[in-house]
């Protein structure tokens, strides 16, 4: 079997891109392209479970549309084998020294991770992440993304969004401006610090021909603790309209229901 990670390349990216991770803006993150071996994520992309033939979660409300699925046991060996590699000491290692947090602890169960897919017209609203792993009592801290995306034309959207925005003087999120756009680029990986204000998404729906959709891998990670930043109250995902959304009551009476807890799939 060939190794899924290279420890040395690993830790000579964290390396030449700690500096850039911390002081990026409009929170901490990276992009780095040609991230892996890329057979390796061919081999995933082939495996990648058709959105008709899989038992996917499914959402579709106007806040998400998306199929995902965290339990890795049903997933096909060359994305499991993948995942399982994000949760290794190795990658740990390459994590902690990229972002300098210490203590950096991977989710074996891949709590709201794993595949995601985005189907022609699916979306996922801008939101802060969930800060708390109620099983391990454990906070959020990162956030790693693979993109699986061959051929992927800049028409079809799908970009991840990063926003600044702020909190107002009672405690409401409220997006200023789009700072930065990602495209979803095949071996593109994305790594970014999950707080308060790390506003993120892919608000605008998919453009791509039909049966086509949007792949990646997430995987997401916890400390015990959160030292020198803000310990918030425990909260649900958390979705935040944007300036240029319309003023909707019934959209708006969504998101506090989803802010309370995750709406209902099919499984």
């Amino acid at each position: 079997m060939r190794p899924i990670f290279d420890e040395a390349r690993l830790q000579a990216l964290a390396v030449e891109h700690s500096d850039a991770y911390c002081s990026a803006a409009p929170f901490p993150h990276i992009v780095i392209d040609n991230f892996m071996d890329p057979e390796v994520l061919v081999d995933a992309l082939n495996a990648f479970p058709d959105q008709d033939a899989f038992e996917f979660y499914k959402y579709d409300n106007p806040l998400e549309k998306k199929l995902a699925m965290d339990q890795v046991s049903k997933l096909p060996d060359p994305i499991a084998d993948i995942l399982l590699a994000m949760n290794s000491a190795v990658f740990l290692k390459f994590l902690e020294d990229l972002t300098g947090i210490e203590g950096v602890i991977g989710d074996p169960y891949y709590r709201g991770g794993g595949i995601h897919q985005i189907v022609k017209g699916g979306k996922l609203d801008v939101h802060i992440d969930f800060n708390w792993h109620q099983k391990f009592g454990l906070d959020r801290r990162l956030n790693a993304l693979i993109y699986l995306n061959q051929n992927w034309d800049v028409a079809y959207g799908g970009n991840f969004e990063l926003w600044k925005g702020h909190r107002d003087a009672n405690g409401r999120h409220v997006l200023e401006t789009c700072e930065k756009r990602v495209q979803p680029l095949f071996n593109r990986f994305v790594l970014f610090s999950t707080t308060e204000e790390s506003y993120h998404g892919h608000p605008e729906a998919l453009t791509c021909p039909e049966g086509w959709t949007r792949k990646s891998l997430a995987t997401y990670y916890y400390t015990n603790g959160r030292p020198g930043e803000e310990t918030a109250p425990t909260h649900s995902t958390t979705f935040i309209r944007r300036p240029e959304d319309p003023e909707d009551p019934e959209v708006e009476a969504l998101r506090e229901r989803r802010n309370q807890g995750r709406l209902a799939s099919n499984i």
